[in-house]
């Protein structure tokens, strides 16, 4: 009797939300996020993830995670996308390169030189560089491929090649490389908010319903609105 009136003085587990960011996006988005899903439900514990694009849509698909901002994946039966913003790709150069001593890099200029892939941990952004590259008539002279993003930005810096970013990895560049916008015609990728669609829970829905609201929030005094500031600034010198 003792033990089951203990049991019945034990505090119920409080419900859990699991929000899935790419690496370097949550110093964007994940303080309005917080507010939104306080105000949605305070009592929730909020657990928060930071992967590639490939698996967070896996994590959503199995039901590990409740929400992520990520890309539009190809594989991803039984989600849902909702679109949030374009994020414009940049240059990401070694500090000493010579392109680097230029406000802002011409395509044409890159064709010279050795392209570094993140191809495996970014495939939707890798078929937006195809496009770019065609369209601007660049030959890409790969010879590495990253595992990761900040793995590409390490062998920008010891190898002397570029590779394209979305412009939010401005975040956590390491310090031997630098990040320069592009010239004419710049090449974007979609940010999208994604959900299992069999996912039982409201708030994910909840949450869904409050993008358009955390998108304005973010544009009008984050981080992200800073660095397009200051990339457009850049530009039009």
């Amino acid at each position: 009797m003792a033990c089951e009136a203990a049991r019945g003085t034990e505090k119920p587990e409080k419900p859990g939300f699991v929000i899935g960011f790419l690496l370097g996006q949550e110093a964007i988005w994940l303080s309005e996020s917080l507010r939104i899903l306080r105000e949605e439900a305070p009592d929730v514990e909020i657990t928060l993830m930071t992967k590639s694009s490939p698996e967070l849509a896996d994590g959503l698909m199995q039901g590990k995670i409740d929400v992520a901002l990520l890309r539009r994946e190809t594989q991803t039966a039984g989600l849902a996308f909702k679109f949030l913003t374009q994020e414009p790709l940049i240059a990401i150069l070694p500090a000493r390169h010579r392109l680097a001593r230029h406000r802002a890099v011409r395509p044409q200029d890159l064709a010279r030189e050795s392209f570094i892939s993140t191809a495996r941990v970014a495939p939707v952004l890798r078929t937006v560089i195809d496009d770019y590259a065609v369209k601007e008539r660049i030959p890409l002279k790969q010879n590495y491929d990253a595992e990761t993003l900040s793995g590409g930005m390490s062998l920008v810096a010891s190898t002397g090649g570029f590779t394209l970013l979305p412009l939010y990895v401005r975040n956590a560049l390491i310090p031997s490389v630098v990040a320069r916008p592009l010239r004419g015609e710049v090449p974007t990728i979609d940010l999208m908010m994604g959900y299992n669609k069999s996912n039982a829970s409201p708030l994910p829905k909840r949450f869904l319903l409050r993008a358009d609201e955390l998108v304005n929030r973010v544009s009008q005094g984050g981080a992200y609105s800073r660095s397009l500031k200051r990339d457009d600034r850049k530009l039009s010198v």
